[in-house]
């Protein structure tokens, strides 16, 4: 049986009504398809009810990225700037999604946006807009999104944790990736430890040291790349283990149960 694989969904406006819309995009479902091995499940932004309701259905949880921005108020933060994206009803839903997941070992892979809500959720802050500050490099999203090859490029190297997960399938401490945001870690989650770093210093990957299942985030976006990049591949195909190994877990009892039946 393969894994059940929950991705995170946004409320975005569609049509020329503007009608609300649960949404997240085909990247995500190929991954799942593919190198994760799963079958995917996209979870609407319907608040705080979904966790106990979903989580005991589902073998692992990816959480997206978005142009929206974690909304200020989950981590005492002042207001955004004028005409920042926020999405209130994925908060509401994401933020006690991770917590339930990472409390009852449903694997879980963060992914840019993801990766700040798996902070916020943990008790972290963030920073608003990195490349208004000090010495910090813009990691913004290119302007010209027309282009593919502008999306998806190596943007600059991280320096990684030599026991890092990322470092264990890259097969060194150094790694090119992509980048796509504005917000970054600030204050890190206690119950957080940081693996790899920007060369100005931002967080880029992270990992829940007490997790009893597998929990990382990674600021950038290796959905986009997997097909090309091995690293991608891998961090997706690892993730992809330990939902089958939550599969096999969840299904045990009803093969049990149809064994006894069969006798």
């Amino acid at each position: 049986m393969k894994a059940l694989i929950g991705i995170s969904c946004c409320m975005k406006a569609f049509g020329i009504f503007a009608t609300p819309n649960h949404a997240a995009s085909d990247s995500y479902v190929r991954v799942v398809l593919g190198p994760v091995g799963g079958i995917p499940v996209l979870l609407p932004a319907a608040g705080e009810a979904m966790a106990p309701q979903i989580l005991p259905r589902l073998d692992g949880l990816i959480l997206t990225g978005s142009r929206s921005n974690v909304c200020p108020e989950f981590y005492a933060g002042p207001p955004h700037a004028e005409g920042t994206p926020e999405d209130l009803a994925r908060d509401a839903t994401t933020l006690p999604l991770i917590r339930a997941a990472i409390a009852t070992g449903v694997p879980l892979l963060a992914i840019c946006r993801g990766f700040q809500e798996l902070n916020v959720a943990l008790g972290g802050s963030l920073d608003q807009r990195i490349q208004d500050l000090p010495g910090r490099i813009d990691h913004s999203t290119p302007a010209d999104q027309q282009l593919p090859r502008i999306r998806v490029a190596k943007a600059h190297g991280l320096r990684l944790q030599p026991d890092s997960l990322v470092a264990e399938l890259a097969g060194r401490t150094e790694l090119m990736v992509n980048s796509l945001h504005n917000q970054g870690i600030a204050r890190l989650a206690p119950r957080l430890v940081a693996e790899a770093w920007a060369p100005d210093g931002t967080i880029e990957a992270v990992r829940v040291k007490d997790s009893i299942n597998f929990a990382y985030g990674v600021q950038w976006h290796p959905e986009y790349d997997w097909e090309r990049d091995p690293v991608s591949r891998a961090l997706f195909e690892r993730f992809g283990e330990a939902a089958a190994r939550s599969a096999a877990r969840r299904a045990e009892p009803h093969r049990q149960a149809l064994a006894q039946a069969a006798e």
